[in-house]
């Protein structure tokens, strides 16, 4: 044999080799895609079960009452017998005012009502015997009420050189200082009564619909309240801790959505027993909620096509059918159904991607319920 001839009998016997390796690993691949086919696909039917909802907003608080401390009067500021941030009683002195001034003017009307009294009581017995008309009597009557309306905005404007605290409250930060020069209308301080706090939210018009439909009631008395009966409200702080006090289920509602941002404003009042809220202060709003016997089904369950949501669906025959569900809530791996299924319709949960519409299912295997959701990540009760 020639080198030539024995070159070429080695390439036909190492192509027969390839060729022959290449359809033992053809054969192979196939048996393995047969095998996958034939993997048992598993059925079951929805969960029904008490699931737990928490929806969160961005919430902002604010005090019951929250108010400027403005003077009333213009003069020296005499003395501060408050400290920023200091908790103070309802008529407890605030501020004084340098006060000469005004006793000097008080005095001053004191004595032109006195004259005005004195004249009047002269005038009055003439008018009765007739030497006086009338008008003159008139005259003496309104210069006496005049004197008195003089008197009385003196002694006023006296009492308004010492402010004192309108209500319970926290005293804010001191803008004036002692000895300053006070003009009136200007701003001194702020308090805040921080004994229940309003925590104001955006919710969105969906959610708003849901709490009205999901146990939600309005007292139609009241239309700008709603009540979460079984709900509750809590706040979560900076810190992620949990406020210590739940809000009460009764909710402020205001009266119209915002049109840019399609949201609507809600308010929820917390106790504030030990002052840990304060003013301008933020956190997050949780609302937890329960839904009692909700029909639940895995997300791996489902698919879609053209956003649409489906499972298969199989029959008493074991065919299995397409068919579209709606989805009323979307809770990590879980779907609670709105429509589209029963508690008795068995669906595919596992091989939903090996299953074909009005496919007649030969291998399958059937799980119950709570083994179908006892490993998700969402725990129902």
């Amino acid at each position: 044999m020639t080198l030539q001839q024995h070159v070429r009998t080695t390439l036909i016997l190492t192509g027969l080799g390839l060729f022959a390796s290449g359809c033992s690993k053809h054969q192979a691949d196939a048996g393995h895609h047969e095998e996958e086919v034939q993997h048992p696909v598993v059925l079951t039917t929805p969960s029904v079960m008490n699931v737990p909802i928490t929806q969160a907003y961005v919430a902002r608080m604010q005090s019951r009452r929250h108010i400027e401390i403005r003077a009333l009067n213009e003069g020296y500021l005499e003395e501060i017998p408050v400290q920023e941030g200091q908790s103070v009683r309802a008529g407890e002195r605030l501020y004084d005012l340098y006060p000469v001034l005004y006793r000097m003017k008080l005095e001053a009307e004191k004595a032109e009502l006195r004259l005005a009294e004195i004249n009047l009581q002269n005038t009055e017995p003439l008018a009765k015997r007739g030497f006086v008309a009338a008008p003159e009597l008139a005259k003496a009557k309104a210069e006496r009420d005049r004197a008195k309306a003089k008197f009385d905005l003196a002694v006023a404007e006296l009492g308004f050189t010492s402010i004192v605290a309108p209500f319970d409250g926290i005293v804010g930060r001191q803008l004036m200082q002692k000895g300053s020069l006070i003009k009136e209308g200007d701003t001194l301080t702020t308090m805040s009564d921080n004994s229940v706090m309003w925590v104001y939210f955006n919710v969105p018009e969906a959610d708003y619909l849901r709490f009205k439909a999901l146990r939600g009631t309005s007292d139609p008395k009241s239309p700008r309240t709603l009540d979460l009966p079984g709900a509750t409200i809590q706040i979560r702080l900076a810190t992620g801790q949990i406020f210590n006090r739940n809000a009460a289920t009764t909710l402020t509602v205001e009266s119209e959505f915002n049109t840019a941002t399609g949201n609507i404003e809600f308010r929820a009042d917390f106790v504030n027993p030990d002052g840990l809220l304060r003013h301008g202060q933020t956190g997050t709003l949780l609302i937890n909620q329960t839904i009692p016997g909700a029909l639940v089904i895995p997300q791996q369950a489902t698919f879609e096509t053209l956003d649409r949501r489906y499972v298969f669906v199989v029959d008493d025959k074991g065919v299995a059918h397409q068919r579209e569900i709606n989805v009323a809530r979307e809770l990590e791996d879980i779907y609670v159904i709105k429509a589209g299924l029963s508690a008795r319709d068995k669906f595919v949960i596992e091989g939903v991607r090996q299953v074909r519409d009005g496919q007649k299912l030969e291998h399958t295997e059937t799980r119950s319920p709570a083994e179908a959701v006892k490993n998700l990540k969402h725990h129902a009760e």
